[in-house]
């Protein structure tokens, strides 16, 4: 199936709007290939925002989603929601974080603007290339393997006991301790290092 992408660009209010010229940006990503819409919303994570990219996954058969804002750290789960509520699946979705890289690190509107269309590109480039994943859970083992039973060993080992899992400490040598045991006393208490 050949890509249509969408390409979706936050004004953050005047978080990235204050600096990056982003009617400029959209009507740079509509001439971009495979990019069937570009548009940009005062808040595109708000709920009118995800509307706007449900309707036209639905009204204009998207397949792959762009969204220029904020840090994916904060609104990639928020995206990958509005992907699913779609029908799409949630990782055809590419994030360019044109507020703290762009907006937030510059007053220069030009250059702001600029990188901003370079990282919108960048993505419709990357998510060209995303396919289907599913999510899986897989059952674990908490049992923890420590390699190294120096002091920072012992310690990490001793934690991880105290939160009830059971933990195996391995050490090559025939003593634990590492170059702690070598000592004589430890500084500045002269405590005895064994």
């Amino acid at each position: 199936m050949e890509p249509k992408i969408g390409v979706y660009i936050c004004q953050c209010g005047t978080n990235i709007a204050g600096v990056v010229d982003v009617e400029k940006v959209s009507e740079y990503a509509k001439g971009l290939p495979f990019v069937t819409v570009a548009r940009n919303y005062k808040f595109m994570c708000s709920d009118p925002g995800q509307d706007m990219m449900i309707n036209d996954v639905k009204e204009q058969g998207l397949n792959r989603i762009v969204v220029a804002s904020c840090s994916p750290r904060l609104h990639e789960p928020t995206f990958r929601r509005t992907l699913a509520k779609a029908g799409l699946n949630p990782y055809f979705l590419e994030m360019a974080n044109i507020r703290e890289q762009c907006s937030w690190v510059t007053e220069d509107k030009e250059m702001a603007t600029a990188k901003a269309r370079a990282m919108v590109s960048a993505a419709v480039r990357r998510v060209f290339y995303h396919a289907a994943l599913e999510t899986k859970e897989v059952p674990l083992n908490k049992q923890t393997l420590v390699v190294g039973a120096g002091i920072a060993g012992i310690q990490a080992a001793l934690e991880i006991a105290d939160s009830g899992n059971k933990v195996y400490l391995v050490e090559r040598e025939p003593s634990i301790g590492g170059n702690m045991a070598r000592l004589d006393k430890t500084f500045p208490t002269l405590d005895c290092s064994a």
